[in-house]
């Protein structure tokens, strides 16, 4: 029954409601039961009796012994008071009820009160509770009036006020209660209401319909759906992300496959005969069949980066060497596109990495620099040390990365082919070389980056840190 949030916090609401309203009717009736009325009317004939004796205390002068006693009890009498007459030494004389009251535990300070109003509780030899105030009389003697403190029972109480107080705050106790939960329930629905658009929203999204869900509610079911609405975009993208690879993936493999066995079909049916065609359609077999085993290892290397299962070799990397080693493989090759590959390297200190895995990054960078320049372009690459890091930078002067293409650049599969035709110089690849390159940098806890302005050229960075004395492992790929 009370499975869902709304109905728990209705509950809740409830009960503390009623907690609520018990404890006040309690406390209530707990005044009432102390009978504060009848203590008051006790503090007024105190009040009364000493404002009527101060009137009179010039017949108390020089008034003997039996005076006094009689001076007593008649006051005893009129305002229903006690009556104690002590001495300035502290010893009692008069008590207007010593025969019938067990005597008052009185202090010196309580009898030598002064000329006050301020009425206090004295306790008797019995613990019975009193009312008292003091006087000093013209005679050198000092005057006490008390009256026992009223009591009534808790059963008394409720028996005494039943139809003047119990029914009007049951009627008050039901009022609070309908409007507490008419609160209770607006309250409820304004918390579970937003969780459960949340919830309808994330049934959607496993049936592969993502609608973002407006922040409403308390702060925290705010940030819930705030959450939320990243997450749910982030898995829309991953899903659109592993459909772009699985369409890419059989594209990629799609065209070298159709090559190859239109070649093998031309060799089995005799259709290439002469040795020039036998050659030129082995030649092609030859060439797709090395193009679909380079896309498949790329493809399981970006599978074990992912999976963080990539091995790194863990040993000090002479990135000048490194470069120089590079450029000296692709000078060849910038020779034949008539571009000039220049190197500018300062001194840097040392890195700790896997010095294959970075030629290989640094040679993608680079030539893909070469085959996005036009003739008598320039491909210039700098070294140099930064805060705490080695900074690379791979520039060219080609066309340039288009801005709403050049945030999509290191996904998988991704070419900027109308904006890069330079790229048909050298072949067409298959999209995977800077996904690798980005993952390989970012397992060496660096970074790569890329800058571009159409018609400009474009440049890629890389930062690697540098060494440090506790360096003993690789990072592993990033969470």
């Amino acid at each position: 029954m009370f499975s869902s949030l709304r109905s728990r916090l209705l509950l809740t609401y409830i009960i503390v409601i009623g907690v609520a309203l018990c404890v006040v009717a309690a406390v209530t009736l707990v005044y009432l039961a102390r009978n504060p009325s009848q203590i008051l009317q006790a503090r007024l004939r105190l009040q009364n009796a000493a404002e009527a004796i101060d009137q009179r205390t010039e017949s108390l002068r020089g008034a003997a012994l039996p005076g006094l006693w009689n001076a007593a009890e008649r006051l005893d009498e009129a305002y229903d008071v006690r009556v104690l007459i002590y001495s300035l030494d502290g010893e009692l004389m008069v008590d207007s009820r010593q025969e019938t009251e067990p005597a008052l535990l009185l202090q010196s300070t309580q009898r030598e009160s002064r000329r006050t109003s301020v009425v206090t509780s004295v306790d008797d030899e019995e613990g019975n509770e009193w009312l008292h105030l003091a006087r000093s009389l013209p005679s050198d003697h000092w005057l006490v009036l008390a009256t026992p403190r009223p009591r009534m029972t808790f059963l008394a109480a409720l028996r005494s006020r039943a139809d003047d107080i119990i029914k009007p705050l049951q009627q008050g106790g039901l009022v609070a209660l309908l409007l507490s939960l008419i609160l209770a329930i607006l309250m409820a629905r304004w918390v579970a209401g937003p969780l459960q658009r949340i919830a309808q929203s994330a049934k959607g999204v496993a049936g592969g319909e993502y609608q973002p869900i407006k922040p409403e509610g308390p702060n925290e079911v705010k940030s819930l759906a705030r959450a939320f609405n990243e997450m749910a975009e982030r898995v829309h993208t991953t899903q659109q992300s592993q459909r772009d690879f699985i369409a890419n993936v059989s594209h990629e493999l799609k065209t070298p496959l159709t090559s190859i066995q239109g070649f093998s079909q031309a060799i089995m049916d005799g259709t290439a005969q002469s040795k020039d065609e036998l050659s030129n359609a082995a030649g092609v077999i030859f060439n797709e069949a090395g193009r679909m085993h380079r896309l498949v290892l790329d493809l399981l290397d970006l599978a074990r980066l992912d999976a963080g299962t990539f091995e790194f070799e863990r040993t000090p990397v002479d990135i000048p060497a490194l470069l120089e080693s590079v450029l000296a493989k692709l000078t060849p090759q910038a020779a034949g596109a008539k571009v000039v590959l220049t190197l500018h390297i300062d001194s840097l200190p040392g890195v700790i990495g896997d010095g294959d895995r970075l030629a290989q990054v640094f040679t993608n960078l680079v030539e893909n620099a070469i085959k996005h320049t036009p003739e008598e372009g320039d491909v210039r690459v700098v070294a140099l040390p930064g805060d705490g890091l080695v900074e690379i930078s791979v520039t060219d002067t080609g066309e340039g990365i288009p801005p709403d293409e050049l945030t999509r650049i290191f996904e998988r599969f991704y070419q900027v082919d109308k904006s890069r035709s330079g790229g048909t110089r050298s072949g067409r690849g298959a999209g995977l070389g800077l996904a690798i390159a980005n993952e390989i940098i970012l397992a060496h806890g660096g970074s790569l980056r890329a800058q571009s302005r159409p018609g400009q050229g474009s440049v890629f960075v890389v930062k690697l840190p540098l060494a440090r004395p506790d360096d003993t492992t690789l990072a592993e790929r990033r969470t």
